[in-house]
């Protein structure tokens, strides 16, 4: 373990010899981290966490109590290989919270970027790719496998299928089962999750300009809203967009729509007296 004087560690907890910390990292009571286990600078364990496995944490996370961190994955080919779990810097991990390692079927490796606000009872399971600035509300289920963009925002109680991807900026409603990947900038919302608007917020807050977004309605209007699209490929409809937009947002919803495997998530259904927006 590390000496640096700069390190505060309770009486209580149990830090193995091994174990790696950074300049100013403070150690909670009751806390347990196991010896391969590496914690930069700055990061705070509250009290009560469990940080164990083959663990590297980058500088100024924040670990609230009863968190789990590294610990054996809930996947039962899971056989002991040394992976990983990778987490980035100014991370905030909210109670309860379990975040686990990968396995030898999804790359050895979950990794999450910075800026990340994981909220109470949340899950990241294992071979979990997730990008910068998301906030996943509480009791948010990611299950193995699961890839997630930049800036994105699951509402409380989601719950998101193996396998599936979450492109940037994209939101889901409270309570959602996404069983189907989320295309960027898209809103979804309900059981199978379908797609109901654009997130013109989340956009706005991200600094994209008022041209951008309105050519991202637009093009959601053609993609997945407009009447008449019934029998009209929808691959035919990406591959034109495609080639009449040199707008990077706009390539970077085909292409994340040209790489999915399992599908995107379309148009939730709508009554005859529903009004059509992406708004």
């Amino acid at each position: 373990m590390a000496s640096d004087p700069k390190v505060v560690i309770h009486p209580t907890a149990i830090v193995a010899a091994l174990a790696r910390l950074g300049a100013g990292v403070v150690i909670g009571p009751y806390c347990v981290i196991g010896p391969k286990v590496s914690i930069g600078a700055g990061s705070v364990l509250q009290s009560h966490v469990v940080i164990d496995g083959h663990t590297t944490i980058g500088e100024s996370n924040q670990f609230f109590p009863f968190c789990s961190v590294g610990l054996r994955p809930q996947d039962l080919k899971f056989k002991g290989e040394p992976s990983e779990l990778i987490i980035g810097n100014s991370n905030t991990i909210r109670e309860y919270v379990t975040l686990q390692p990968g396995t030898a079927g999804g790359g050895m490796l979950s990794k999450i970027g910075n800026n990340n606000l994981f909220m109470a009872n949340s899950h990241l399971g294992h071979d979990g790719i997730v990008g910068d600035g998301n906030v996943f509300a509480n009791s948010v289920a990611l299950a193995g496998h699961v890839t997630v963009g930049n800036h994105v925002v699951l509402g409380g109680l989601a719950g998101v299928h193996q396998f599936v991807r979450i492109g940037d900026y994209a939101m889901a409603g409270a309570g959602s089962m996404i069983s189907k990947d989320i295309t960027p900038y898209g809103i979804v919302q309900g059981d199978r999750a379908g797609l109901v608007g654009v997130n013109v917020v989340g956009m706005e807050r991200g600094g994209f300009s008022a041209e951008d977004i309105s050519l991202i309605q637009s093009v959601y209007r053609k993609l997945f809203f407009q009447r008449g699209n019934v029998g009209s490929p929808f691959a035919g409809r990406v591959q034109e967009i495609s080639a009449n937009n040199a707008s990077a947002v706009v390539k970077i919803l085909c292409e994340f729509i040209g790489n999915s495997k399992r599908g995107v998530a379309l148009a939730a259904r709508r009554s005859e007296d529903d009004s059509e927006t992406t708004e």
